[in-house]
């Protein structure tokens, strides 16, 4: 004989329901966890590696605080002769995530697109455009990390002003943040922002649809 179908028999099936499917999700998290976790930690590594030189010893990761950014040290004979700095900005279509070498005295090493959702073929390119990764490669603390439109040294990338702007915003706090754990006077070229402002984003919005 069918059960009879009531509101009670209704809560309590569906109770069951989500009880095995949560039980379910919890075996499958349970065992991706790992994998997950050793996967994103070696692709960290191997980012951390193209930014920087070899022959060090690599710190666990640094939270600073004041900043929201982290941070990893390169030591050799008791010195430190490189960070890797984890900068975060947001670009025309959203975060835009980098790996930054930068050597003690400011000079930036070299640069790595860690994640980023800007506009295929035009911002997107700030991952791929040798032409504009190449003009952060050893670009020393007398220059001024920003784009030529705001009187820096960074040629942007076509129609993608907003894009080449956050990722010299990301270099250019990577680069202030180890100025400061160096103990070096900073000057009006260093920045502290996280983020392109509206206004920019407003003047730029036709240049990078």
């Amino acid at each position: 004989m069918a059960a009879k179908s009531t509101l009670s028999n209704m809560v309590i099936c569906l109770t069951g329901v989500c009880l095995v499917c949560a039980a379910i999700l919890g075996a499958v998290y349970s065992v991706t966890k790992v994998p997950i976790e050793q996967a994103s930690q070696k692709a960290m590594l191997t980012s951390i590696g193209m930014v920087i030189p070899e022959g060090g010893e690599l710190s666990e990761a640094i939270s600073d605080e004041a900043t929201g950014m982290s941070y990893y040290k390169s030591v050799a004979e008791g010195k430190t002769i490189a960070y890797a700095v984890n900068s975060t900005v947001t670009g025309f279509g959203g975060p835009l995530v980098l790996m930054v070498g930068v050597l003690p005295d400011g000079t930036v090493y070299a640069t790595k697109v860690l994640s980023q959702s800007e506009t295929p073929g035009l911002g997107a390119q700030c991952a791929t455009s040798e032409s504009f990764i190449s003009q952060f490669r050893g670009l020393g603390p007398d220059k001024k990390i920003a784009v030529r439109k705001d009187g820096g040294d960074i040629d942007a990338i076509t129609a993608s002003t907003i894009t080449s702007r956050a990722y010299a915003l990301a270099v250019s706090n990577a680069v202030t943040l180890v100025k400061t754990l160096e103990g070096q006077v900073l000057n009006e070229a260093d920045s502290w922002s996280g983020a392109s402002t509206k206004a920019e984003q407003t003047e730029n919005k036709e240049e990078q649809k």
